[in-house]
């Protein structure tokens, strides 16, 4: 999660370097930003539905045991 933060607070600065060099480069980067963020999505969709299987039944209160 605290690399999402740091790419999502860098891009606006990406978005006003590629207006300023008229280049594709920073679309292509805030592009990859949000290709991260999608993918993160994915991997915490997947972490709850694989505890929601495991246990039918499960709340958030049940997170607690997810610590090592």
């Amino acid at each position: 999660m605290c690399v999402e933060l740091m790419l999502n607070a860098s891009e606006p600065h990406v978005r006003d370097l590629r207006s300023r060099l008229n280049d594709i480069a920073g679309q292509t980067a805030v592009f990859f930003v949000l290709v991260v963020a999608a993918a993160e999505v994915v991997v915490g969709l997947g972490i709850i539905v694989s505890i929601y299987r495991r246990r039918p039944g499960a709340t958030a209160d049940d997170v607690h045991g997810l610590k090592g």
